[in-house]
């Protein structure tokens, strides 16, 4: 390799610089930012690669701007940045609960947006249902250039992705939104949740649903909207009770997952649990 590596570690100057080293090792390299995910891969019996790419000194990755139109969060922004600087704005709160609220505080200080999105066997990501319901995009960047996609496209294209792409930016549309994030940890803060639900709401002037999103983390293998769901919220106003009714209802529209620390039955048994905890953390917003 023409870039000087110390070990197993290139460390890039640029976004340009860290896609030219990606790109020149192919599969032999990765990208490392906070690295709470991949310090863990002898604990997932997963192979660490020959060669990372530290990307986390790149300044355009970890910057955060906000307009009338847009969020946009640098893939190195770490979940207590995004806690705090997210916190004043009402139509991100629910992104500002995931990050507020995932694991604890030493791994928050560390994890990244961009790795908790990259994550490819996390089931149980807590920023990524948040980013859902709010339907934002990513930037990726490759030796040809930007591309920017949609969150659940991102999800179905990120283990065909090729080694050289870098997630660069996550933009949030701004809106008129209310939103609520809620998590089931089996036992303590820090353990992986049995479910997630996130859930964002515009509401019309007689206080009912004119627009709903709800997604669903760490019960199917993959975070995913739950639209069955949505559909029954819009039109009527925030009622926590109807709501977790609906959700049970809609339950068998889930594929849960049976896992060490939680069988599939008991995650969609917590779901309207978890819905009803949402509406009512909507209604004091609405």
């Amino acid at each position: 390799m023409s870039r000087q590596a110390t070990g197993r570690l290139y460390v890039a100057k640029t976004l340009n610089d860290a896609v030219a080293a990606l790109a020149e090792r192919g599969a032999d390299a990765a990208p490392l930012a906070g690295a709470t995910w991949i310090m863990r891969a002898p604990l997932r019996r997963e192979r660490q690669k020959p060669l990372y790419v530290a990307i986390a000194r790149i300044d355009s990755l970890r910057a955060l701007t906000v307009d009338d139109r847009e969020v946009g969060i640098g893939a190195c922004a770490t979940h207590a940045e995004l806690a705090r600087q997210l916190a004043a704005l009402p139509d991100c709160g629910v992104l500002a609960t995931a990050a507020g609220s995932a694991a604890n505080p030493a791994i928050r200080e560390m994890a990244t947006i961009g790795g908790n999105l990259c994550a490819e066997n996390f089931a149980a990501a807590d920023l990524v249902p948040a980013l859902l319901c709010l339907d934002a995009e990513v930037e990726i960047e490759a030796p040809g250039g930007c591309e920017r996609v949609a969150v659940s496209r991102f999800l179905d294209l990120r283990a065909s992705s090729t080694p050289s792409q870098i997630v660069r930016r996550i933009i949030l549309p701004r809106a008129q939104r209310r939103s609520a994030h809620v998590r089931l940890p089996l036992r303590k803060a820090g353990d992986y949740p049995v479910a997630i639900v996130s859930v964002a709401v515009t509401l019309n002037a007689r206080g009912s649903v004119d627009a709903a999103a709800v997604a669903v983390g760490s019960v199917e293998t993959v975070a995913r909207r739950w639209r069955e769901l949505e559909v029954d919220l819009i039109g009527h106003p925030l009622d926590p009770a109807r709501a977790a009714e609906k959700a049970k209802s809609h339950s068998a529209a889930l594929h849960a997952r049976d896992g060490v620390e939680a069988p599939a039955w008991y995650r969609l048994k917590v779901l309207p649990s978890l819905v009803r905890r949402a509406i009512l953390q909507l209604q004091p917003q609405a």
